[in-house]
């Protein structure tokens, strides 16, 4: 068994609630999406065949407890939820970073699934797989990245019309968009965390920490 992998690195977990601790990533390859903010575009086409139990044993000789499954889109590969299964089994801490359109279910729920609810901003909205709600547990977060008060507005409203704020965790990030100059990204920084102040919903927040370390454009960190 093989999967397409783009990358393995140790760096520090930059989202979710598991930032700022020692993580090692698998980034596999393909993707079914094209949002309008992807900052790892590469990973679409840029991968090789990797032996399932080569990528294991490159995983293990890492050495840190925390490990991330990520994309692409991981759920892609019908040899992911293996993956997974094997890394739970040798007592890693296990993350998988899904886009929300695929069945999560059949990634172990002794995982931690952090799954993409795409805004309108992305250009995606409508990829998301409603049944995934249902099968969420307190292990998992969803995750919105905001691009402007529109994009929190609807986060807003689908956590409510879902009830989701007992069901799991909830993160926002904001989106660094092509183009976008620091100014614009401070005031859109700024009018989230407003937003999440007033909104009432146990947002966590989440500011990609890993490029306010490296920068933006550096890969494999």
């Amino acid at each position: 068994m093989t999967l397409a992998v783009t990358e393995f690195f140790t760096s520090i977990a930059g989202e979710t609630s598991w930032s700022g601790l020692p993580c090692t990533f698998i980034r596999l390859a393909g993707c079914n999406l094209n949002c309008k903010w992807c900052d790892t575009t590469y990973a679409k086409k840029d991968g090789k065949r990797v032996n399932l139990d080569e990528a294991f044993g490159t995983i293990l000789d890492a050495g840190t407890n925390l490990v991330c499954v990520t994309g692409g889109e991981p759920l892609m590969q019908e040899e992911t939820p293996l993956l997974i299964r094997k890394l739970i089994r040798a007592k890693k801490k296990v993350l998988v970073e899904t886009n929300g359109s695929f069945d999560i279910g059949i990634v172990s729920e002794r995982a931690h699934r952090i799954v993409d609810v795409k805004t309108p901003g992305s250009g995606e909205s409508k990829s998301f797989m409603l049944d995934n709600l249902g099968k969420l547990t307190k292990r998992d977060e969803l995750k919105f990245v905001i691009s402007n008060e529109r994009d929190f507005n609807w986060t807003a409203k689908f956590v409510k019309k879902h009830d989701l704020e007992s069901k799991c965790g909830l993160l926002v990030t904001p989106a660094l968009t092509p183009g976008c100059d620091r100014s614009e990204f401070r005031i859109l920084k700024r009018l989230l965390a407003e937003r999440v102040l007033t909104s009432g919903i146990p947002f966590r927040y989440n500011i990609q920490l890993h490029k306010v370390i490296w920068g933006a454009r550096r890969r494999g960190v």
